[in-house]
């Protein structure tokens, strides 16, 4: 069932009926059955990610999965992280930044330049994200993702199956069109690790400095770089509009 690489260029409505079932898990094995050895997960450990951890090591399903550790992350990430990997007996693979190039921008910059502009922030996300993310990708054909349209008016208009041309892959966001309620129901069902912070109102966790709890009537992500007005997109840069293929 796998696919050799003058296949790669597969359509994705195509793929789209190649994987349909009724569950998450069987798209899943379906997509590792036709990319063997070339799809991974990025997990940030947020709790859409835990529920689809939980599917894949569960299951035994042959995905890849890893995290970016930016070096700024909150305390009780690390714990999730670490209560997951002994959960399931599973050892997740971690990428970091490109050290000499940190350095060189914190000598610069200073620690907390995020702060001061959009740019510089960006610029903090793609040395501490982006960069590591390009190489946790490389060499694979499918990248799952935690996304859902719930988060944000940007990730309203997104598909399940689409084409990443910035990183010249296909990406799957199963939990796509699921509501939270849903996942917590899961999650609380199964006992699966999820971080706490969860429990103070912070329903989109990146970075310690980055990140606040949400108040009432406020949308997933306005708890991510706060201090920038709200019309600017709240991305890091990890999912830039992608091209279809």
């Amino acid at each position: 069932m796998g696919m050799n690489k003058n296949e790669k260029c597969i359509n994705i409505s195509d793929l789209s009926r190649r994987i349909e079932s009724s569950s998450i898990e069987e798209k899943l094995r379906n997509l590792s059955e036709i990319f063997p050895g070339e799809i991974v997960f990025s997990t940030s450990f947020n709790i859409e990610d835990q529920l689809i951890s939980h599917f894949i090591l569960h299951e035994n399903i042959p995905i890849k999965i890893f995290t970016l550790d930016t070096g700024r992350i909150f305390e009780e990430t690390y714990k999730v992280w670490s209560d997951t990997n002994k959960f399931y007996n599973y050892s997740i693979t971690a990428y970091y930044p490109d050290t000499n190039k940190l350095e060189k921008f914190l000598s610069k910059k200073g620690p907390n330049s995020f702060y001061a502009s959009v740019q510089d922030r960006m610029k903090c996300c793609f040395l501490r994200k982006v960069e590591p993310l390009r190489r946790a990708l490389k060499g694979n054909s499918v990248w799952i993702t935690g996304l859902r349209s719930e988060h944000s008016m940007e990730r309203k208009n997104l598909n399940h199956l689409e084409w990443d041309d910035s990183n010249q892959l296909i990406k799957f966001h199963p939990l796509l069109d699921w509501k939270l309620e849903k996942i917590e129901k899961i999650i609380k069902k199964y006992n699966i690790p999820y971080n706490h912070l969860y429990n103070k109102g912070y329903f989109s966790i990146g970075c310690a400095p980055c990140t606040r709890s949400v108040k009432h009537g406020e949308n997933y992500r306005s708890g991510r770089w706060y201090w920038e007005n709200d019309s600017v997109k709240k991305e890091c840069g990890l999912h830039l509009k992608k091209n279809k293929k």
